[in-house]
């Protein structure tokens, strides 16, 4: 298969499409002048983050968001015909961010050894130069000499200790105007960044050492409730379900009847939900950190009794995310099934939608062969597929069928753009 054949390929979707799904996809098209008028006066309140990404899940019954990171890695992973796309959606954050920026930071996480982050790094570093900005990539690592890496043919990243004057943070010989976080500060806001004079974006109070999923799903529950009063559907058919603790500590089992209890309840909420749609799907719920990405500290749960029985390996995975931070908190959201599958092994597949401003700039499948559609699919084994975007998200048919692929990406657009609109709320609290 060429390249131009894998970008015209879509995942199957197993379940026949003939209940809520259509019906919302259908909505979708008939209300598609009032989504967007809506979303752009919402935009006007809210401006978007300079860029996110946002984990779908499509169960053929619902279509939900389980997912949103404000410092996306995997722009290797996007379909190159949509560069350009790319570059005007950077010209207009930037812009919005920093209006005469020359010269744009960007600052990498610091798991150098990750050579899949890696080359996003230095894709996001191209797409930037392509948009006129002269750009250098900084770590937070602590050495005074830069790195150098050597990445697929052809390709170089350098990457350079960021060093502070006064106010101001740069790297040798390049102060610039705006800071590009691509760091989601798991570990808590760097000294060398606080108190600065250059605008940074995201801000350091997106980093997951203040943020919390549940308190975006808060937002994001309003949203979703606004947004389905406009287009005439139960929000229930975008919007997860959740409930979260306070406190937990898996080692020594505190919180752990808080944990089921709330499962207990949650899995009956969905239950309901089910019976009133017909579903004849087991009810799940994921249970993950509240706080932090890469797919480190979830479970799938179909039982309170599971959460109580978790055996001591089970338990140490649950009690430390990325960096080995301690996981404290953690959120109970409904679990949302994927029957999306792709190629002949029909692997499961989950959407990833990309959005820079608050522009849809494509997107991937996160593919893997060794999981269910009821787990999660953020773990080792997994691989990516560039979505299939013939047109972008924004361009649907009406002639069409309402699962026909224009129409399936741009629901896929709208509900990863009201994740996005909630964390805008969320930023700007």
């Amino acid at each position: 298969m060429n390249n131009t054949d894998s970008f015209s390929t879509v995942p199957h979707l197993t379940t026949a499409l003939s209940g809520p799904l259509q019906q919302l996809e259908s909505h979708f098209l008939e209300h598609q002048p009032h989504i967007e008028a809506w979303f752009r006066n919402e935009w006007l309140r809210s401006p978007a983050p300079i860029y996110a990404s946002v984990d779908l899940r499509n169960g053929g019954f619902k279509l939900a968001p389980v997912d949103t990171n404000l410092f996306p890695a995997g722009f290797n992973n996007l379909n190159p015909a949509f560069t350009p796309l790319c570059i005007q959606a950077l010209q207009s954050a930037i812009e919005h961010s920093c209006p005469t920026a020359e010269r744009v930071l960007l600052i990498a996480e610091s798991h150098t050894r990750n050579a899949f982050y890696l080359e996003s790094i230095a894709t996001l570093q191209a797409l930037l130069a392509k948009a006129g900005f002269e750009v250098r990539t900084g770590t937070l690592l602590a050495q005074d000499e830069a790195m150098e890496f050597e990445l697929s043919p052809g390709r170089r990243l350098l990457l350079e200790p960021v060093k502070r004057t006064g106010d101001r943070v740069g790297v040798a010989n390049f102060d610039p105007c705006l800071i590009l976080l691509n760091n989601d500060l798991s570990g808590g806001h760097p000294e060398i960044l606080e108190n600065i004079e250059q605008r940074i974006a995201p801000p350091l109070t997106s980093g997951w050492s203040h943020r919390l999923k549940s308190e975006h799903f808060k937002y994001y529950r309003q949203v979703a409730k606004e947004f389905a009063e406009l287009v005439e559907i139960d929000p229930w058919l975008i919007d997860p379900l959740f409930r979260n603790c306070g406190e937990i500590n898996f080692m020594k089992r505190e919180g752990e009847e808080c944990l089921a209890r709330n499962t207990e309840v949650l899995l009956g909420a969905i239950r309901q939900k089910y019976e009133q749609y017909g579903i004849d799907k087991k009810p799940f719920v994921v249970v993950k950190a509240d706080a932090g990405t890469y797919g480190m500290a979830v479970m799938t749960a179909h039982d309170a009794d599971e959460v109580r029985a978790l055996n001591r390996k089970q338990r140490t995975r649950m009690s430390s995310g990325k960096g080995g931070q301690e996981v404290s908190k953690v959120i109970i959201q409904e679990g949302v099934y994927t029957f999306e599958t792709w190629g002949e092994e029909e692997a499961v597949a989950e959407p990833v939608v990309y959005m820079i401003d608050h522009f849809v700039v494509g997107g991937f499948y996160r593919v893997h062969t060794g999981r269910g559609p009821n787990e999660n699919l953020n773990a080792p084994g997994m691989h990516f597929e560039p979505l299939a975007f013939a047109e972008p998200l924004n361009n649907p048919d009406a002639s069409q069928e309402p699962d026909a692929n224009p129409n399936r990406f741009y629901a896929y657009g709208v509900i990863a753009r009201l994740a996005l609109l909630a964390a805008a709320r969320e930023i700007g609290r």
